[in-house]
């Protein structure tokens, strides 16, 4: 089969500069297909895992951007930024350099598990139908409703100043939707210094990890495709079903199966391709309800 009629994924590591969608540009002339996207945008500045889907595979990408995530990053104390990272504008130094790291602890403790954070004004969510970040660099202020996150790790696992800035590399996991920069301007806030990111790198998203292979986004050669079924198997619960379970699944059908995970299930058929997402039914119990079909 050739690259522009498979369907699957590809693992990339985005280069700092990069947008999302230069990425999804340079795909879609290696595999020579239009049919390409990405889940979970990372901008410019940030590098890492950018999940890439191909043809039927960018039915999956909604799914799987839903998943938790785990990035290594940069926060800067003693300096806040109009974008809550290094490319805004930055405020005057506060001395942040003798800070101890019981207090650190103390205040990021208190960033951890369920909370409510409210969004960097210059992230991609729409308000009135147009990008806040548009917005703001239009001219016009935007504050954003807080939403519900869960940030199961926020970690130092690195500490230096630079005069009287203290730099701390933080590793996060975290539930989709969670802003890192956001996470460094609510930590410098808490400890009245300001903060603000100055390095973010993506290393997971769900099941799948950065590649120890990058792919050349500067040659020519296509890049090999992880297959459908092995995106079922690994980002989600899944069973392999029937011949005769799978034409059911084909034709968008229920089937009665006691699905005990309230997540989506891949179903994968005998020949290992990922057939569809089913999920268990409320309404019907015992039975389940089709949430995407892929063939």
């Amino acid at each position: 089969m050739s690259p522009q009629d498979s369907s699957g994924i590809v693992l990339v590591d985005k280069p700092q500069g990069w947008t999302s969608h230069q990425v999804v540009g340079r795909m879609r002339r290696l595999l020579g297909t239009r049919k390409v996207g990405h889940a979970g945008t990372l901008d410019p500045m940030a590098t890492g895992l950018l999940i890439i889907g191909v043809n039927r595979a960018t039915r999956l990408l909604g799914h799987l951007a839903g998943h938790d995530k785990t990035y290594v990053a940069t926060i800067r104390l003693g300096q806040s930024s109009s974008t809550d990272d290094a490319e805004g504008e930055l405020s005057q130094v506060v001395p942040a350099a003798h800070l101890e790291a019981a207090a650190i602890e103390t205040a990021m403790d208190d960033l951890r598990g369920d909370i409510e954070q409210v969004p960097s004004s210059v992230s991609a969510i729409k308000v009135n139908g147009q990008r806040a970040y548009a917005l703001v660099r239009g001219g016009e202020q935007v504050t954003l409703r807080a939403r519900p996150v869960t940030v199961a790790r926020f970690e130092v696992i690195g500490r230096r100043t630079e005069g009287d800035l203290l730099d701390l590399d933080v590793v996060v996991d975290c539930s989709s939707g969670t802003y890192i920069r956001a996470l460094a301007r609510d930590l410098g806030a808490e400890l009245e210094v300001g903060g603000h990111l100055t390095s973010l790198r993506r290393t997971r998203i769900g099941g799948f990890v950065l590649p120890e292979l990058t792919v050349d986004l500067i040659g020519d050669e296509a890049p090999a495709l992880t297959s459908m079924g092995e995106v079922g198997r690994t980002a989600f619960a899944h069973l392999d079903v029937s011949a005769e379970q799978a034409d059911d699944v084909r034709f968008g059908r229920a089937l009665e199966l006691d699905l005990s995970a309230d997540v989506p299930t891949a179903l994968i058929s005998a020949d290992g391709d990922l057939l569809a997402l089913h999920e268990a039914n409320p309404d019907r119990p015992g039975w389940t309800k089709p949430v995407a079909v892929f063939v």
